[in-house]
Order: C-alpha cells, then structure tokens, then sequence
C-alpha cells in the first residue's frame, strides 16, 4: 500500500554509511517522524521496518453505508502515519463472503452467492475510490481460504481447544468469554444479537462458536474431515489472517461492534492454535455511527449511503466529518455535520495557502507530526494546522488525503 511518506532525511544516511567526521552532517530543516513514537489505543506502539495492519472488511451483500465508511477511512489513516514514520504498513483487508446473510440476500434475488457478492464487491471499491480510501494490499476472501479454515479447525481439535459433533467443529469459548471482560449476561445478549446461538444444545456451552460446520442443500458446501460443510464467520476472519500476515498483526482495525464476539473469538482461535498470547499488539475499534439515535444499519432502516453523499458533496469533506474526531467515540451524523466539516475544510485550505518564516514552519510541522502520532490525534493536529498554516496545514492536507 502505498501511503504518504513525510520527510525523514534528517536521519537518513548512505546504505554504505559514512566515514569521517567531516561527512557527518545533519540535514537541516527536515522533520521527521519517529515509529517509536507512535501511540495507539492509550499506549507505546513502537514499530521496525513493517507494520501489519488487519482490517475487517465487509460482508458484501449489500451498499455501504457512512458508518462502513468510518472504519476503513479511519483504517487509511493510521496506514498513511505509520508509512509517514518511516515503516511499510501491509494492509490486508478480509471479505467475507462466505456468510448466511449474504447467501439469503442472494438467493431472494436468484443469483449465485459468489455472482452476487462481486457485483456488491465492485459498488463497494468504487465508494472507496471516490473516498480516497487506498487499495490495501492484500485483500483475501473467505471462499478462498477455506482450506486454511479446515487447518485451523485441524489445530483447535489437536491442541484440545476444539471439538467436533455431528459434522461441526465446535471452539471452546469459554477463554473467549474471560478475555472479552464482559459480564456473562452482557455477553449472552451480544452472542444471540450476532448470531452465535447461545442456545443450541448442539454444544457444550452456551458460549461455543463453529468453526466448521455442516451445510445444507440451499448453502455453499466444501468437503472436509467432517464432512460437507462451510467455515463459521470467526474462524474465516481467524485463519485469513494467519494464512496471509502469519500468526499476529500489529493493528486489528474493525468496527466497535465487531469487539465482542467477532475480534474476541477471532483472537482467541489465533491464540490456542498457535500457543501465543496475543493476535493482535492494538486493536483499533472505531465508534459506530449513528443516526435518529441508533446505530447505523440496515435493520434499522437509518443509513445514509456513501455513493449518494458523494454524488452531492465533495470527498474531502466527507473524510473531514469522519475524521475530524476522536476515532473510539461513537457518534451521531446530522446534515449539519457536514456543513461544519466543509467549512473546517476550507479554512485548512486558506491556512495551507499562507507563508511562514522557516522556524516557526518547522516547529508547527513537528507540532502537527507529534498529535498525529499520538493516538491519530486528528482533531489536535488540524488544530495547529489551521492556526499555523504553511508547511503544516499542507502536511495536514497530505497526510490525510483532504486534497
């Protein structure tokens, strides 16, 4: 992926290096970002040479809306820093589309769910495109890589976190149920609202998810140990990850409501497959978006559509209302919003347009680079970006593709 790299000359030197003392001259003027020194989520995220960055896509079976905007905006963001620091983000980006969901939507229209599904894949790359939102670099799909969940279920059953009934690899969740913090009713309603079906007396515990399990005739099948079945939702995001950025990221980016269960049990499988202790070093859970007072979703009819915002204003001014806050908050969108983001927007451009004398541009650089760094400060750094302007308002304007 490719993301905007800020100048770190000051710091470098000749692959061969230097010899004598006379050759030992710094760059003046340059500033530069420090990958030690990013912080994320509240903590350190020191990184060496490569960042992996796993972002949950979508489940393409329908438009996208603002709130899938956020999240992969957000996700953007963070590549374009860290690239900026001197580190290469490797992004990938999942599909999911082998899913219950998508295969009804499918069915009700008279297509193949795979046929339907890249036909929603497209309409969503565009949005992206028009939002400026860069192509990650690796973008796997579950129908892909379901041979690498059938490894992963292998795993779980051989190292005892996982057990198989009737065709179905079941995977303990009760380590999943202590990592996500929750209290166990909480974590019920949570389980149920996403499908996870506390209930089945299929399993052992209410909180046992599939990893692999049993189709029917109407669903999508492949063979397995098991029998003919299909991945569950955890396991895909689970062994994707593994078979394309090994068995830990440095970033898990995705939607605050995917924490729990999706993130939790996605972890916790990466975990008890491979013996470690964390999947992910920082997860980056963006709040949800909401409108009319709920989140928004399809359910509930409360979307705004990211093709028709754009058909009406222009893409920057959309990144600046997603952006433009802290990333963790959830929200709610009113038109309103966005006229205030349009008119931040323009002052940022009027601050870019102006001259300042090379120190003062220099420490307002720093300044800008520093807030960015810590925690993707956004609204910090447009801060002083509007307030100095020159050098940093541009660096603003690039860094998070406002131009």
């Amino acid at each position: 992926m490719t993301g905007i790299i800020l100048p770190v000359g000051r710091y470098r030197a000749s692959p061969s290096g230097v010899i004598g003392l006379s050759g030992r001259v710094v760059a003046p003027g340059d500033n530069a970002l420090h990958s030690a020194e990013l912080r994320l989520a509240g903590r350190p995220l020191p990184l060496v040479g490569t960042a992996r960055i796993y972002v949950c896509g979508i489940t393409p079976y329908d438009v996208t809306h603002l709130g899938h905007a956020a999240t992969f905006v957000w996700a953007d963001l963070l590549a374009s820093v860290v690239s900026g620091a001197g580190v290469t983000p490797v992004v990938c980006r999942n599909v999911t589309d082998v899913d219950d969901v998508l295969t009804r939507a499918a069915e009700s229209r008279g297509r193949y769910y795979d046929e339907f599904a890249l036909g929603q894949e497209h309409q969503f790359g565009q949005d992206m495109l028009r939002l400026g939102v860069r192509r990650p670099d690796h973008e796997p799909r579950a129908r892909h890589h379901v041979a690498h969940v059938v490894q992963l279920a292998a795993a779980l059953l051989e190292t005892g976190h996982a057990y198989e009934r009737d065709g179905c690899v079941w995977f303990g969740g009760a380590e999943a149920l202590a990592r996500s913090g929750l209290d166990r009713d909480r974590a019920l309603e949570l389980a149920a609202a996403y499908g996870d079906a506390p209930d089945d007396p299929a399993k052992r515990d209410p909180f046992d998810v599939p990893v692999w399990r049993p189709s029917s005739e109407r669903d999508p099948a492949w063979p397995s140990p098991w029998g003919w079945g299909r991945p569950g939702w955890h396991a895909e995001c689970a062994a994707m990850a593994m078979a394309v950025l090994g068995a830990g990221v440095d970033v898990l980016v995705g939607g605050d409501d995917l924490c729990f269960p999706h993130h939790t049990y996605q972890s916790a499988m990466v975990a008890a497959a491979t013996a470690g202790s964390a999947f992910a070093r920082r997860e980056l859970h963006v709040g949800a978006v909401h409108q009319g007072g709920a989140k928004m979703a399809k359910s509930t009819g409360n979307l705004t559509l990211v093709g028709e915002l754009l058909d009406r204003v222009p893409a920057p001014a959309v990144r600046m209302l997603l952006l433009d806050r802290s990333w963790s908050v959830p929200w709610d969108y009113e038109p309103a919003a966005l006229g205030a983001a349009e008119l931040r927007l323009e002052r940022l451009y009027v601050a870019a347009g102006r001259t300042l004398p090379g120190d003062a541009g220099g420490s307002a650089v720093d300044a800008v680079t520093q807030r960015l760094l810590d925690d993707l400060d956004v609204p910090g750094a447009l801060d002083v970006a509007e307030a100095e302007g020159g050098d940093a308002a541009r660096l603003a304007v690039k860094v998070l593709a406002l131009g």
